[in-house]
């Protein structure tokens, strides 16, 4: 379980961040989010789909790092083996608190930097340091701090253009079967994906519409980033492969 803190340089001066990747430093997970101004890079490497929060009924587009729960295939020999990781895996284990605070009269919420004190990734030995040795915040820290306001305003792109969506009916459940390289064939359940039968039979109107608010291009970089459904399937069946070996 996290255990956050609002980062300071006077507790936390001799903190230190390991930078390998891995399911040991909390790597190991099958899917992040990812936002509508990072598709254009994540698509390239992931596909993306969405996925639907039954208590609040809302949705949310995610790169997929695969096919089982708490499984990323991108990771090998402490690296992730991609040329762009989402910046929701870049922040960790860092992440955004608000402090409310009063400013002449009128509450408003302070964004704040915190940190998961119980992440593996956090140690007191080697690693990259977060503060200089004055008190200042190194570079990787100040990279950090960028890697959440982008990922905080990016974040606050998606229900917009989940509610386009959703206004004309262009998300629907998506299963898919999955031949691996042991004979046995895997579901990949619980995702949504465009029902691209609907989108064709959009009105000329509401397509001019779409691509005015710029996310035509957005439905079609979702579209077009599933093909890499088939880039992890092999990299599960080399894995599969090793085992096999390795026995």
């Amino acid at each position: 379980m996290a255990n956050h803190a609002l980062l300071n340089n006077v507790e936390h001066q001799h903190l230190k961040i390991n930078p390998a990747r891995s399911t040991h430093l909390g790597d190991g997970v099958w899917y992040s989010d990812t936002f509508v101004s990072e598709f254009r890079v994540a698509q390239a490497h992931y596909p993306i789909f969405f996925t639907k929060d039954d208590t609040t009924n809302t949705f949310s587009p995610v790169c997929l790092y695969g096919i089982n729960k708490d499984e990323n295939l991108f990771l090998v020999n402490q690296q992730w083996q991609a040329h762009y990781i989402p910046l929701s895996m870049q922040r960790l284990p860092f992440a955004i608190a608000t402090q409310n605070t009063m400013q002449n009269g009128v509450a408003t919420q302070e964004r704040m930097l915190s940190i998961d004190l119980d992440s593996p990734k956090v140690t007191t030995k080697q690693g990259i340091n977060l503060f200089l040795e004055h008190g200042g915040n190194s570079d990787y820290l100040e990279n950090v701090i960028n890697v959440l306001d982008n990922l905080h305003h990016g974040l606050q792109q998606n229900q917009p253009f989940i509610k386009t969506l959703i206004k004309h009916g262009l998300l629907e459940s998506v299963s898919l079967e999955l031949d691996l390289v042991n004979g046995l064939k895997h579901n990949l359940l619980g995702f949504y994906t465009i029902n691209e039968d609907t989108l064709n039979q959009l009105s000329s109107d509401a397509i001019a519409q779409l691509h005015s608010q710029g996310y035509l291009a957005c439905i079609y970089m979702v579209i077009a980033s599933q093909v890499h459904v088939r880039d992890l399937v092999a990299l599960k069946n080399e894995r599969l492969m090793l085992q096999k070996h390795a026995v």
